[in-house]
């Protein structure tokens, strides 16, 4: 469901971050200290994707595009969304350039706040949804 969205999203980090534009404020990414969770965010919603794997994985139900069980993903309102089947990198394409979101810090955005501690990254919406991740554990609340 958020495949397409989420891509697009991407793409216009991508190029804001290239043209050096205003969008650059609305459009962008981050990363914890580990480097093993990188998030890009962006028209009202953020994708994470995490390197160790979601925990637990997800079965692959995938047909048409390659299998991932690495990525979730969050709008300003509704519940998360396991990114099961992907045809592009989603947020790991970002990861060299991603600014680190210390443990202990938060990041606001779209009506949605992610905090990074040491356990893990937690992100939630205004409706009170969103998920956890870390390398021990995933789920979606």
């Amino acid at each position: 469901m958020y495949r397409f969205p989420l891509a697009l999203v991407l793409a216009s980090i991508a190029a804001a971050a290239a043209l050096g534009t205003a969008h650059a404020a609305r459009y962008g990414s981050f990363k914890t200290p580990s480097g093993n969770i990188v998030c890009g965010y962006g028209g009202g919603s953020i994708g994470c994707g995490i390197e160790s794997g979601l925990r637990p994985a997800p079965r692959n139900t995938c047909t048409d595009l390659d299998y991932s069980g690495k990525r979730l993903s969050l709008r300003t309102t509704g519940r998360a969304v396991i990114d099961l089947c992907a045809g592009d990198p989603g947020p790991f394409l970002l990861v060299d350039k991603a600014p680190v979101l210390g443990y202990g810090s938060s990041w606001r955005g779209g009506g949605i706040t992610c905090t990074s501690r040491r356990a893990g990254l937690t992100c939630k919406n205004r409706s009170g949804h969103g998920f956890f991740m870390s390398r021990a554990h995933s789920y979606r609340f």
